[in-house]
């Protein structure tokens, strides 16, 4: 799908420990920049072109943030309780946190991932996501297990709301 491109401008949401950020700062190149945020510290080194705020994803000013975007990915996820149920419920309230801020921080034509798991909300969540984008695709990474209910929403082709 080639969702990173160089000079890109990207947001990570749910960024700690950095491996995502990371990746994403070497496919965008010294030309892209990468900002990620989350509740935890990041684990790893950097290089220039990025940098992970602490910051909760539901108090963060947009404002704040220097958009708009290309890509917003969010790979935020509830600590898990092993109530299945619970913690899909606030994995989908998670996505569309990471949905109401993508809508105000990506540029048009842009692309929203986020990381789902798969429960009664489901397909709410894909409907949201599909009354902002062009199109809306489910992935499921191949490194997932099978009993997996962990899947990507991925919103392309960014339609922002007229006033």
């Amino acid at each position: 799908m080639g969702l990173f491109k160089k000079g890109q401008r990207v947001l990570d949401l749910g960024a700690s420990p950095g491996s995502w950020t990371l990746y994403a700062a070497e496919r965008v190149g010294p030309t892209g920049q990468v900002l990620g945020i989350d509740l935890n510290d990041p684990e790893v080194a950097l290089p220039p072109q990025a940098e992970i705020r602490t910051l909760d994803a539901f108090e963060v000013d947009p404002g704040t943030l220097g958009g708009p975007f290309d890509l917003v990915i969010s790979d935020m996820a509830p600590k898990t309780s092993g109530q299945r149920h619970a913690d899909q419920f606030r994995s989908y309230e998670l996505v569309m946190r990471a949905l109401e801020l993508t809508k105000m921080v990506l540029k048009p034509g842009g692309t929203f991932v986020a990381k789902i798991f798969q429960g009664a909300e489901f397909d709410d969540a894909r409907n949201a996501i599909r009354e902002a984008f062009g199109k809306v695709r489910i992935i499921r990474p191949k490194a997932t297990r099978d009993e997996s209910y962990e899947v990507f929403l991925v919103g392309l082709g960014f339609r922002p709301a007229t006033s």
